[in-house]
């Protein structure tokens, strides 16, 4: 292989440490990292670092974590580090100054196949849309977001059984490896730049709020299952039951001719919970009351009278 290029990665959370570990472990030259300043939290709002900054610091490499990108101290030590290419996974939109800085550019790890589902929530929306399969693209970033010439796509199937939670595990590892072969290809000096095809079939993932996880009744019982699951387990779907919040991670679509209006629910309090959708019922079989631990619904049944 040609010689290792000087590499920084940007990332923050445990998604990005797979790709970061990946690299360290095929002998990239990883220079530095950049990551979010580290942030109070719990109930001693004591100050703790990204996972990015502690796998970082345990495999020494230096950590750089400015609080905005466009400081212009923060832009001279980028500068001194003299990167041949950034690599970017979960972080946050970079400015072009930092982005072009080096000579090979800076390249992103999408949880999507691109050009479908660009934005911030890829892994969920697919699932709430119903998709059959997903995947992970690297790209080179340009000025409008998530639009940049395509290097690499792996597919990824989702199962009917997958949440949220399963597909962002397995796009985890499935991102690192492609990290790592996008670096190589890229020292080799043979990688595609692939440009994205815009179309008006080209689906999009916003950022999800807390509205926007707000379960409708009255849509069908196989999208309501969607979009429950592609919630779950953050920042998860959620309803009102007996007044209060109610998150719900797992359910199952029921065969059931049973009439009722879309909204209420039935139980023998015990052992189900069924919800009534548009065209059936859904059984809920994993959930959490508001100021309440998770529970398997007949826990949940056996400590709260509906």
């Amino acid at each position: 292989m040609s010689e290792r290029l000087r590499i920084i990665f940007m990332g923050t959370p445990e998604f990005a440490v797979a790709s970061l570990k990946s690299l360290v472990e095929s002998k990239s030259n990883v220079v530095a990292v950049i990551t979010v300043p580290d942030k109070p939290a719990g109930r001693g709002q004591k100050l703790v670092s990204s996972p990015v900054k502690i796998y970082a610091l345990a495999h020494h490499i230096p950590v750089l974590q400015p609080e905005k990108l466009r400081d212009p101290e923060f832009l001279e030590k980028l500068k001194s580090l003299d990167a041949d290419l950034q690599v970017v996974v979960a972080f946050r939109m970079l400015p072009e100054v930092v982005w072009s800085m080096p000579r090979y550019g800076t390249f992103n790890l999408h949880g999507s196949l691109l050009p479908q589902y660009r934005g911030a929530a890829p892994i969920n929306w697919a699932i709430i849309n119903g998709e059959t399969e997903t995947g992970v693209t690297t790209f080179f970033i340009e000025k409008e977001i998530d639009t940049g010439k395509i290097i690499f796509r792996d597919v990824e199937p989702i199962h009917q059984d997958d949440d949220a939670g399963t597909v962002y595990e397995r796009l985890m590892e499935k991102g690192a490896q492609l990290v790592v072969k996008t670096v190589e290809a890229i020292e080799a000096g043979q990688y595609p730049q692939e440009e994205q095809e815009e179309s008006a079939e080209i689906k999009s993932a916003p950022k999800i709020f807390r509205e926007t996880c707000e379960i409708n009744w009255n849509r069908p019982a196989v999208e309501v299952f969607n979009f429950i699951r592609g919630l779950s387990p953050y920042p998860a779907a959620w309803t009102i039951l007996n007044g209060l919040s109610c998150k719900i991670f797992k359910t199952e679509v029921l065969q059931d001719e049973f009439a009722g209006t879309p909204g209420e629910f039935r139980t023998d309090g015990k052992t189900y919970l069924n919800f009534k959708v548009n065209d059936g019922w859904i059984s809920v079989k994993i959930l959490q009351l508001e100021g309440k631990k998770r529970m398997e619904i007949g826990e949940f049944l056996r400590g709260n009278k509906l």
